[in-house]
């Protein structure tokens, strides 16, 4: 679990570079933003964005940090209002997608994570980090799916079984037996 989520931390951090790189007019307050949300300091992030927000209430790129802010706060509804309201303003944009994946994906709500990583590649073909995203949810429903089948017939364990290894080593999963 620690190795999952340090890895939704790193793609909300590549998402958020990503972000950044596309637009230069406030650099400097999404740079600072930046700043404090690697460094770890989510609540004065979202208070450097909240009162750049005060005078720029539309900017996207701020929102989506003070989105990323929230997540890493832990405020998860906020966050997911953040995204969601992003989502509707700005329905092109992949990134809001992306993230709001990401806190379904945590919470183990993989179907919705599914659906919004596909409309983030629908956006945006090209956003690689989204791919991946949608990738690691893949693999996850498939290890779901191969339990669920070893379930409804053990006989079929023994054909399962290397699936299972495959994709439990690959998510760094717990062995069924470990599960609760």
């Amino acid at each position: 679990m620690p190795a999952r989520n340090a890895l939704s931390r790193a793609l909300r951090l590549m998402t958020l570079a990503a972000v950044l790189a596309t637009g230069a007019a406030h650099a400097d307050e999404y740079t600072e933003v930046n700043q404090l949300l690697r460094a770890g300091k989510a609540a004065e992030a979202m208070a450097r964005a909240d009162t750049y927000l005060a005078g720029n209430a539309r900017d996207p790129q701020m929102r989506f940090l003070k989105g990323v802010a929230q997540t890493d706060a832990g405020q998860k509804a906020d966050a997911i209002a953040t995204f969601t309201l992003l989502i509707e303003e700005y329905p092109e944009l992949a990134e809001p997608y992306n993230n709001l994946a990401v806190i379904y994906a945590a919470d183990g709500d993989l179907d919705k994570a599914k659906g919004a990583l596909e409309q983030a590649v629908r956006n945006n073909p090209t956003y690689s980090v989204a791919h991946e995203n949608l990738g690691d949810i893949y693999a996850r429903l498939a290890y779901q799916s191969y339990l669920r089948s070893q379930e409804l017939d053990p006989r079929a364990a023994t054909q399962l079984r290397p699936k299972l290894t495959q994709l439990r080593s690959m998510l760094q999963a717990p062995a069924p037996a470990a599960r609760k």
